[in-house]
């Protein structure tokens, strides 16, 4: 689970920012909380903001250092992480590495873990466990090339000279096998993940839809059937295969090179739909997946990242949840989340949005709410909570919010002077 995050230096955030999973003071909407290891965290956070305010920067800088984390030990000598961008608009800043910092819980452990790097060197990187309240340092590395152990010292002096300027010491401990930091590197790698959208179905997770015994298909029609869309079954024939790869074809929806080989993945969707006739007689009708709405296309693409949170402990962030979805299917989303009996995994959902119908304090608490605010004269952004100010437990916060009262939202001039500019 997510405690917090930080960033400096990377995109629009030119100061530290901090987007914190923790319970603030407050005892509404209680349910919306985890208690666990002594921790009362957030099931669920929302940020708003103007356009180009950050909230996308925010989801931009998650993403950066989860694909840090997961391709260090990919990444060649010399190679550079070119998607790591510092704020540019500033001297200094533009020539700075970047900070970025998670603490979280995984296997009843809690974990802090900073690293500061720019596109062609980390510069500093820390691990702290808490096997108590107070934190044990794993390994601490300045200046790119110096490393301080407490623990396991002649284990992990012999693994530095594996690692690379480029590389981050975390993933490349684990790849040599060294047990204290496997866990931290699995939590990159399968539990926290960001999305821009729901538009595309992995070869996985349409192999399983294709599997009849398996629940997916089931979970997919009950998220449907609950967003009032009456489709009563769901057809997914999905065959792998490898081809030559002098051969061409046009049938194929994608394709992989594997050895000289062209591995193809050839996918038909068809969903039913019941539809009752003038003299109420009940008929079935298959449509291609490509000719459903683009709202039905996103929850069936939703489901399975669904189902997986709810099976096992995962943090989801989203930009923009609200695409092509109704603003009370994202509502629904957040319910989900919240409830205890459905999420029991204790997963986290994290999104930008601009649906302002959920700002309801008797669907969200005062900590779960943030904003994006960028300084227009200086291009630096800012990232706060709800409840650093004085909100009432019944205020209506969405009228607050659109009359400007938190800020993160844009002063728009009259259409009138639109013909004075001329």
């Amino acid at each position: 689970m997510l405690i917090e995050f930080s960033v400096k230096n990377f995109l629009s955030f030119k100061d530290k920012v901090t987007l914190s999973m923790e319970k603030g003071n407050g005892d509404e909407n209680i349910h919306n909380v985890i208690t666990k290891d002594g921790l009362n965290l957030l099931k669920t956070a929302v940020v708003y903001g103007a356009n180009a305010s950050g909230k996308s920067n925010l989801l931009k800088a998650f993403t950066c250092a989860i694909l840090m984390v997961r391709n260090s030990n990919l990444i060649p000598v010399g190679g550079k992480w070119n998607f790591l961008k510092p704020f540019l608009f500033d001297e200094t800043t533009k020539n700075n590495s970047s900070e970025f910092e998670f603490i979280f819980i995984i296997n009843g452990i809690k974990y802090r873990y900073f690293f500061s790097a720019d596109a062609n060197k980390i510069y500093d990187e820390i691990l702290d466990a808490y096997y108590t309240q107070k934190p044990t340092n794993i390994f601490t590395r300045t200046k790119t090339n110096t490393y301080e152990f407490n623990k396991d010292a002649n284990k992990l002096e012999s693994l530095k000279a594996k690692n690379t300027e480029n590389k981050l010491f975390l993933s490349t401990a684990t790849n040599w096998n060294y047990d204290k930091t496997k866990d931290v590197y699995l939590w990159f790698s399968n539990v926290i993940d960001t999305y821009d959208s729901f538009n595309n179905i992995s070869d996985q997770d349409l192999e399983e839809y294709s599997n009849d015994s398996n629940s997916l298909k089931e979970f997919a029609l009950k998220l449907l059937k609950k967003a009032d869309i009456l489709i009563k079954d769901i057809h997914v024939n999905y065959e792998e295969k490898e081809m030559d790869s002098t051969k061409n074809n046009m049938f194929v929806s994608s394709f992989v090179r594997t050895n000289g080989t062209f591995k193809m993945s050839n996918v038909n969707i068809e969903l039913d739909h019941e539809v009752v006739d003038k003299d109420s007689n009940l008929h079935y009708y298959k449509l291609n997946f490509n000719d459903e709405s683009s709202g039905t296309r996103v929850l069936f693409a939703l489901a399975p990242f669904l189902k997986k949170a709810f099976e096992s402990s995962k943090i989801i962030i989203v930009d923009e949840l609200e695409k092509s979805l109704h603003p009370a299917l994202v509502e629904f989303i957040i319910k989900l989340f919240n409830n205890k009996d459905i999420n029991k995994a204790n997963s986290q959902l994290i999104f930008m949005t601009h649906a302002t119908n959920i700002l309801n304090l008797n669907l969200l608490r005062r900590d779960q709410i943030w904003f994006t605010e960028k300084d227009i004269k200086t291009g630096v952004s800012d990232l706060y909570p709800l409840d650093s100010f004085p909100v009432r437990k019944d205020e209506n916060i969405y009228k607050g919010y659109i009359n400007g009262r938190y800020g993160a939202i844009p002063f728009i001039e009259d259409v009138d002077l639109w013909l004075e500019d001329n």
